[in-house]
This record gives structure tokens, C-alpha cells and sequence, in this order.
């Protein structure tokens, strides 16, 4: 692997094509001209590597593209207005009607909706599996079965799947394993080391870190990468702009500095709250009661700034006024930006037409921005008096 440094800060920056200018430009264009007709066949022959449209191609997406499969070690990547698009090119382009898919059980909410909702109208079936076991996925493998879908860690209670052992079986099966790594991001799992076929990514989260994108990331062989672009991509058109794509890379300049702040404020807080009188249980996948920990270090270089507690009290009243007084934490999906987070289980309880979650609701998923942490603290000990 190239160094961290020059992927970051130089490749695909051909800084004397745009005036040596340290940042790249947003080439902000829906097309590009041909001088001649042998560029034009010449383009329409590799729409991937060439300029015709901004759908496929575009010079400022390609310098992204180029990092990002540099950062988790593939030949290639892609990149789409969303991680809901990544998912759902890298699983469509992979299967057809009367084909079955296993997945890991409580992936993203919008990949279960692919697998139940979407794919099902076409005739594509799948299994949920508590993947931690890999005799539970071995066991739920078909005649008909073409992918084996992981999130590990999942984002919630931060289960893992034996990434080597996965891969192993996907490749004795003839399954194209894919995995969503946007727990870890690049820096702390790199999936494809281990043998899975797809990384995907929402880019929305570590990789841009500023709350201000929305982006997915599909990193894969170059075959892959041709195939899922050449239909997927080009078909739906869920392409990422070159604004986007600048910003992307904008963030990803200081992607080490932000993942190991985030990391090191969320184990301090941590080592506070599971000491805390108030504190039921804690789940983070580098804890030391972490059902998984060993596997989680085994194929993990770090862990990031997400975790979820449980808290003692058996009161939702106590419960809510625990959520209201939290003033440095912001209630808000996602995670991975400047901007510490909450998530609180309890909110999804008493939504008309909703089902109750599994989740308790004393269940409260915090992300760990990049604010102190004792400023951070300070906040949660106020708040944690009421319960």
C-alpha cells in the first residue's frame, strides 16, 4: 500500500494540468469536447477512463475515485450520490431473479429495505443470519445463493463477522462477498486484505467528516468496477458531482487527525461512564466486555468514536429528561463529522404506524465528535442526575 501521506495529500493530483494549484478543481461540467472523431470513438469505448459525461466520468470524481481505492487497497473504486446507491448497485449488479442473498442480521436499515422490500418484487430472495457464527452463515447458503452481504462492525451493537473465514466460504461457494465498512472507515479495517470481493462505504460519514455531503464509495477489482459501472451506475445514474467529490477529497485530508481524535475522546468518555452508578452497559467492539473483542483487534487497527450505552432507570420519563438536558450533544442521524451525536432508542418508541424497536429504551447510540472531551463529559454528568 502507497503511503497514507501521498494518498491523501498527492495521488491523482497532476497539479501542472491546473495551473499547480494545491487543491484540485471542481471541473464543474456536464460534458466534454471531442477535437476529433478518433477521440470520440476512442471515448465511447472506455466511458470509465474517459471524459464523455459527468454520469460516468469526470475529472475531479476521478482524482477521488483514485484515492479511495488506494485507501482500502483495490484496483479501483466508484462513487455515488449516497451509501444507499453504493449498496444497491454493488447487490443488484450481482444478482438476478430466482437468485437468494445472505445477509448478516440488523444491517443499515435502507440495505434491509433493499433485500425485503426492493429485490423481493423481482424475485430475488435473501436470509437474515446472526453472522457472528460462521456455521450460521455456512448452513444458510443455497444451490441459488450468489452474494453474502457483512457489515462488521454493524453500527449499532457493533457485531463482527471473521472477515478471512467469510471470505473463505464466499470463494468455496462461488459467492461474491461484499461488506460495508463504514464503521471502521479505511484507516482502522481494510476487508479487502482479507479476501471480500466489494468494499462499500458511506462516504457520508469519516471519509468527507463534515456533515455537509452525502456520498457512497464502492471499492472492487477493476472487472468489478467496469461491470457495476458500465450498468449499474450509468443505468440508475445515482453518479456524485464534482462539487461533492472536491469537498470529499477536502475531507480527506485530514482524515487520520479526525478518526483518532474521535477515537481517543470516545474511549476516555468511556472509561467515565462505565464506572458511572447510572451506566447498565456499554457496547464498543475494543471494550473489555466486548463479547468479541479478540476477533474485533484481530482485523481492526483501531476504533472510532461510535458506541452505544445502555442506562439504569426505570422510568421513560426520567429517560426523556435525560435526552432533553444533553446540550453539547446533538440529536441527529449519521455520525463522523466535527459534531458529537446522539441517537436515543427511545425516540422511536410511540411513532404512529411504527413497530416498536428491539433495542430497550434505555438504549442510546453516541457518536464522539471532535469537541473536548471533558467539555463533552461536563454535559453528560449534568444530565445523567436526572435519571
Amino acid at each position: 500500500m502507497e503511503s497514507l501521506s501521498h494518498i491523501l495529500n498527492h495521488l491523482g493530483e497532476e497539479r501542472e494540468q491546473y495551473f499547480n494549484a494545491v487543491s484540485p478543481p471542481v471541473i464543474q461540467s456536464s460534458n466534454f469536447v471531442f477535437p476529433d472523431l478518433d477521440t470520440f470513438r476512442a471515448s465511447f469505448a472506455d466511458e470509465l477512463h474517459s471524459h464523455t459525461y459527468t454520469r460516468g466520468n469526470n475529472p475531479t470524481v476521478e482524482i477521488l475515485r483514485k484515492k479511495l481505492a488506494a485507501l482500502e487497497g483495490t484496483e479501483d473504486a466508484l462513487v455515488f450520490s449516497s451509501g444507499a446507491a453504493a449498496i444497491a448497485a454493488a447487490v443488484i449488479g450481482n444478482v438476478q431473479a430466482g437468485d437468494h442473498i445472505v445477509c448478516q442480521q440488523m444491517p443499515y436499515s435502507w440495505t434491509s429495505a433493499l433485500l425485503r422490500k426492493f429485490l423481493a418484487r423481482f424475485g430475488v430472495e435473501h436470509t437474515f443470519v446472526d453472522g457472528t457464527d460462521i456455521e450460521n452463515i455456512r448452513a444458510a447458503i443455497r444451490p441459488n445463493t450468489r452474494v453474502l452481504y457483512l457489515e462488521s462492525p454493524n453500527t449499532m451493537t457493533f457485531e463482527c463477522q471473521d472477515l478471512a473465514a467469510c471470505a473463505a466460504l464466499a470463494k468455496e461457494h462461488g459467492l461474491v462477498s461484499m461488506i460495508d465498512n463504514s464503521y471502521s472507515s479505511p484507516l482502522y479495517q481494510n476487508p479487502a486484505a482479507f479476501g471480500i470481493d466489494i468494499v462499500l462505504h458511506s462516504g457520508t460519514k469519516y471519509l468527507n467528516g463534515h456533515s455537509d455531503v452525502v456520498v457512497g464509495v464502492l471499492c472492487a477489482s477493476r472487472e468489478m468496477v467496469q461491470k457495476i459501472f458500465t450498468s449499474e451506475l450509468m443505468t440508475i445514474g445515482a453518479a456524485l458531482g464534482p462539487h461533492d467529490a472536491a469537498l470529499v477529497i477536502r475531507g480527506l485530508r485530514t482524515l487520520p487527525l479526525r478518526v483518532q481524535r474521535s477515537s481517543e475522546s470516545a474511549q476516555m468518555l468511556i472509561a467515565r461512564l462505565e464506572n458511572h452508578p447510572k451506566v447498565e452497559r456499554i457496547w464498543y467492539p475494543f471494550h473489555h466486555s466486548f463479547p468479541q473483542r479478540e476477533l474485533a483487534q484481530r482485523q481492526m487497527r483501531g476504533c472510532g468514536g461510535l458506541f452505544s450505552v445502555q442506562f439504569r432507570t426505570d422510568s421513560m420519563e426520567k429517560m426523556e429528561a435525560f435526552i432533553h438536558r444533553l446540550r453539547r450533544f446533538l440529536m441527529a442521524v449519521s455520525w463522523g463529522g466535527h459534531e458529537s451525536l446522539i441517537i436515543p432508542t427511545i425516540g422511536f418508541y410511540n411513532i404512529p404506524g411504527r413497530p416498536v424497536p428491539e433495542a430497550p429504551w434505555t438504549f442510546v447510540r453516541f457518536y464522539i465528535g471532535l469537541e473536548d472531551a471533558d467539555w463533552l463529559w461536563e454535559d453528560l454528568e449534568q444530565a445523567m442526575a436526572v435519571l
